[in-house]
C-alpha cells in the first residue's frame, strides 16, 4: 500500500499574477506536495491587514524532511527561485505615484500545530540548507524565521517564553 502525497492548500495575496500562481503549484508538486486548493484572500482586506503574500499550509515537518532527499534537488532549487519570486515587493505601475511595497515573505504553516516558517525572498543557501534538516519539535510557538547573525532558524517568541 502507497501512501498519499501530503496535501496543502495555498492562500495567495490578490497581486499575486496567474503565471507566478501556477509556478507555485507546480514547485510544491515538483517536491511531492499536491496543492488541493488554491485561492485568494478575500476582496475586502487591504494589503497592509495581511503581512504574506502566500500562505502554504501543509504537513510541514513531512515536506521538511523530504527537501533534503536527492531525488527532490532540482524541485528544490525551483521552489526556492519561486520563493524569491514571490516575495519580491511589486513596483509601483508606471505612471502611477504609488509607494513601492515592502517584501513580504512566503509563509509555510504546518497542517497539525499551526507553526509558521517565514520564507523572506533574500534567504541565503545556508537558511534553505539548515531548512531541509529543521527539527520543528523544537518550537512550540513561531514564527520561524532565518536569523542571519547566528547562522540559525528561530522563534523570538519561543526563546522569550524561557
Amino acid at each position: 500500500m502507497t501512501d498519499a502525497p501530503p496535501r496543502a492548500e495555498l492562500l495567495l495575496g490578490r497581486e499575486v499574477p496567474e503565471e507566478l500562481r501556477e509556478e507555485l503549484v507546480a514547485a510544491f508538486d515538483g517536491l511531492g506536495v499536491t496543492p488541493h486548493r488554491v485561492r485568494r484572500v478575500v476582496e475586502h482586506r487591504g494589503a497592509g491587514d495581511i503581512p504574506w503574500i502566500v500562505l502554504a499550509s501543509l504537513p510541514l515537518q513531512a515536506f521538511l524532511s523530504g527537501l533534503g532527499a536527492e531525488a527532490v534537488r532540482d524541485a528544490y532549487e525551483a521552489f526556492k527561485g519561486v520563493v524569491r519570486r514571490t516575495a519580491r515587493p511589486a513596483s509601483p505601475a508606471p505612471g502611477t505615484l504609488g509607494e513601492a511595497r515592502e517584501a513580504r515573505p512566503l509563509v509555510l504553516q504546518d497542517t497539525a500545530t499551526g507553526l509558521t516558517v517565514l520564507l523572506e525572498t533574500d534567504l541565503p543557501a545556508e537558511a534553505y540548507e539548515s531548512l531541509a534538516t529543521l527539527d520543528l519539535t523544537r518550537f512550540a510557538v513561531g514564527p520561524l524565521h532565518y536569523d542571519r547573525a547566528q547562522g540559525r532558524w528561530r522563534s523570538v517568541l519561543d526563546e522569550a517564553a524561557g
